[in-house]
């Protein structure tokens, strides 16, 4: 099952799949217009690997997370990255690695599935002891049940929970809690030792839910804030 995060990775995703043989693809993708992370080239690697760090939205190069943000799919991927973005200039301390994940079945076992990472590899990746916050396209328990073997069970996922209505595109976000004020708050929850810092920046988070509320209430879309957002703009 692949989730890509970009169209230059959706491109790439299915390019692969309309040149394999005895397999059963699946590719899981929105239909709104989204920004592009990776160039083709990028693009190319990164989904033949399935899975990878991004090391222009890291800051943990040198040295051990605090950390992992790990993202499937389009909109985790957008929120994991806004999440991200608040984090570094908020805690700029904070050691944060990024990993996004393509293909879904490289978080199983090498022993349970052919795409499956091995132990050292995955390891390699998430850490065995980092706390690793978990943004997916789909029901949290899929990814549980993929990484169930894997030593470092400090996973917390965020995923569909069965919320929403006709409202706006952020907001089926916020319904389920997949959202980057949720996000940054499940980081805070975990970090130890982030002190006053913390808390302000997640009692700031917990107003930014209240605001977005009541922007959507009055104006029907979600806020300025949101909806022209970029990776790397000024605050």
């Amino acid at each position: 099952m692949y989730l890509p995060p970009d169209a230059n990775c959706l491109l790439s995703v299915a390019n692969h799949c309309l040149n394999t043989r005895d397999y059963v693809n699946v590719i899981v993708a929105g239909k709104h217009p989204m920004p592009q992370w990776l160039t083709i080239g990028e693009a190319v690697v990164h989904c033949t690997e399935g899975i990878g760090i991004w090391p222009w939205a890291s800051n943990d190069q040198g040295g051990e997370p605090d950390v992992v943000m790990a993202c499937c799919g389009d909109t985790p991927t957008l929120e994991i990255l806004a999440a991200t973005s608040i984090l570094r200039d908020e805690l700029p301390d904070l050691k944060i690695r990024v990993i996004n994940v393509v293909d879904l079945m490289r978080l199983q076992s090498a022993s349970e599935h052919p795409h499956g990472l091995s132990d050292s590899d995955y390891d390699s990746l998430f850490t065995t002891d980092k706390h690793i916050i978990f943004a997916f396209h789909g029901y949290p328990s899929l990814i549980h049940r993929l990484t169930y073997r894997r030593e470092n069970r400090d996973l917390h996922v965020r995923g569909y929970n069965e919320e929403g209505t006709i409202t706006t595109p952020f907001d089926m976000r916020v319904q389920n809690k997949l959202d980057r004020f949720h996000l940054v708050q499940d980081v805070v929850d975990r970090i130890p030792g982030l002190g006053a810092a913390g808390s302000y920046l997640k009692q700031t988070m917990q107003d930014k839910l209240i605001d977005h509320e009541q922007y959507i209430d009055q104006h029907g879309q979600d806020m300025p804030e949101i909806r022209n957002w970029k990776w790397g703009a000024s605050k």
